[in-house]
């Protein structure tokens, strides 16, 4: 478009049953005061020259601005804002009467009669619009004449923004868009998509101030900030709007994105419960999310679920002018998680799993035959594990394992059981795992509740040592082994050899004390001890102690360290 810097004359007319007065120009100093005091607009019927305002419209309710130009051949643009509703909006002009033609100062008809003289007929119409796009009139040359702008929502209560000015050449409070202004994904993973944007040439070739604001969420791109900040701050306390007339205050006006007093915060609380206030019931947060980046043109986001699709909006924002303008939106799928490998377990065979830190493996087991009951016996080699069993669907068992665990749930003809293990935040997690519908088909070993080694300090001598551990009902083979460590092993290297799945077989024959079988009826009773000679004198030993199951499994003991006597 062509564009003219040309100083007219922008003649502003209030509303029916004003006073007449003079109408101010954008030269001067009443005028500059009125535009830095936006105030001045917010509820009046007329635009000034140079500023965008911010208004509000009630559904079905019309709203009808005024402004003059003087002369002919003017350069004029309006641009119209919608915020959260789409807006019906047309602009049209009527020619002025010959006495309000001139120097525009003060010389004029009563405000009244020029009204009456000029509303009367119908003006031709220049524009119209239906949607809720940012849309613009612009045009090189426009007559002199009223104009007029209506505005209309239909859908629902809402605000919006509205800027004219004829001099638009020197203006240009809205950021340029770059001549591609799309936004590229140049990178996509399963929780991050990388952006990239070409620059506003505001910035670039004009070096204004420009920062660059992304939004992300999972509905649908914006058309501009003024939508997302309608979003982000009340879904629906525009349809709670007072009626004209009723309970205005400085904290409904703050629903529309009015400056208000300093003072009005302190207020707030007597309005909310004031008869004249209103109630605003609160809502889910809504899942959007915008960050301004600075001037960078490249960026991150970061946090995403997988397999989810988020739209992306971008906005070059102005800081001089606080006026943005929106680039082309695009929307992009993150990638899914790596499908789980599930894990198929064969009925009374033990299974190794390994998972990776905070990771999780699947595993089924679908019993071929009918069967009344089943038997999930887990050995959790390290730190504990979480274990969920779901049979069709339906969530059985959930638990936190540590050590071995025995789980017997009841059967169902043709069932298929569906077993999920998650790992350790700690580290990575090492276990055995075994399922069956025969009862007596066990692999891993009863353990008591407590696997501790205790060590008789009153029985060291400079060549043995004297321990004792528990038991349980059931018989079982118990072998211990020793090794020599230096002084300085601590109980921080003990915890990383504290590997319960490791069996005897990993041990060297020299290292064998005995194997001996153990068990008692009497629970209480469950207890045996053990003397080891052959040490020598101010040594530092680690003692395990290995109980082995009927099927061969083994599950160790926590390892006891403990030192002979120096001199006897």
């Amino acid at each position: 478009m062509l564009l003219l810097h040309c100083p007219l004359l922008l003649l502003l007319l209030l509303p029916l049953g004003s006073k007449a007065q003079k109408f101010p120009t954008r030269d001067e100093e009443l005028f500059q005061m009125q535009i830095r005091d936006k105030a001045f607009f917010h509820d009046s019927s007329v635009i000034p020259d140079g500023a965008e305002i911010s208004s509000y419209l009630f559904r079905d309710t019309p709203k009808r601005y005024f402004f003059v130009v003087e002369e002919d051949n003017t350069p004029l643009a309006v641009t119209v804002t919608p915020c959260d509703a789409p807006l019906e909006w047309k602009l049209s002009v009527q020619e002025l009467p010959e006495e309000a033609s001139g120097e525009g100062s003060g010389n004029t008809e009563p405000l009244e009669q020029q009204k009456q003289q000029i509303t009367s007929e119908e003006g031709t119409e220049l524009f119209s619009y239906k949607g809720n796009d940012v849309e613009y009139f612009v045009s090189s040359s426009s007559p002199s004449g009223l104009y007029q702008l209506d505005l209309l929502s239909t859908e629902k209560d809402t605000h919006f923004k509205v800027y004219a000015t004829t001099t638009p050449e020197s203006d240009q409070p809205y950021p340029e868009l770059p001549y591609d202004p799309r936004i590229d994904v140049t990178s996509l993973g399963r929780t991050t998509v990388t952006l990239a944007w070409k620059p506003s040439p505001t910035a670039s070739l004009l070096k204004q101030p420009i920062q660059y604001c992304i939004v992300i969420n999972k509905e649908h791109n914006f058309k501009s900030l003024c939508a997302v900040e309608a979003k982000l701050s009340s879904d629906d306390a525009f349809m709670m709007a007072p009626k004209p007339g009723l309970d205005f205050s400085p904290f409904d006006f703050a629903h529309f994105g009015f400056p208000v007093d300093n003072n009005s915060g302190k207020e707030r609380g007597f309005l909310k419960s004031s008869k004249f206030g209103r109630q605003t019931p609160s809502k889910p947060r809504v899942d959007l999310h915008k960050v301004c980046i600075g001037n960078k043109n490249i960026f991150t986001v970061s946090d995403l679920k997988p397999d989810t699709q988020y739209y992306f909006d971008m906005f070059a924002v102005n800081t001089n002018t606080n006026m943005s303008t929106a680039y082309v939106g695009t929307f992009a799928r993150t990638k899914e998680e790596a499908k789980q490998k599930t894990v198929e377990l064969k009925d009374g065979k033990v299974t190794d799993v390994f998972i990776k830190r905070k990771g999780a493996k699947f595993l089924r087991f679908a019993p071929v035959s009918s069967h009344q009951k089943v038997t999930f016996s887990v050995h959790s080699c390290l730190d504990a594990v979480q274990i969920q069993v779901r049979r069709d669907g339906k969530l059985l068992l959930s638990q936190s394992v540590e050590g071995v665990r025995q789980f017997q749930l009841r059967g169902k003809a043709k069932a298929k059981y569906l077993i999920r293990l998650k790992g350790s935040k700690k580290g990575a997690s090492m276990l055995k795992i075994l399922a069956t519908t025969r009862p007596n088909k066990q692999s891993f070993p009863s353990l008591p509740e407590d696997t501790r080694i205790k060590a008789f300090d009153k029985l060291r001598t400079c060549s043995s040592v004297t321990v004792a551990w528990l038991g349980t009902q059931e018989r079982n083979k118990f072998c211990i082994y020793k090794r020599e460590v230096d002084d300085s092993y601590n109980e921080e290297q003990k915890k990383r050899e504290q590997n319960q799945c490791l069996g005897p077989d990993t041990r060297k024959k020299s290292e064998k004390v005995l194997c001996k079988y153990f068990h008692s009826q009497n629970i209480q009773k469950a207890v045996t001890t053990e003397t080891i000679r052959g040490l020598q004198p101010g040594k530092s030993y680690l003692l395990d102690v290995y109980v082995i199951g009927h099927g061969g499994h083994s599950v160790k003991y926590q390892s006891k360290l403990v030192k002979t006597r120096k001199f006897c």
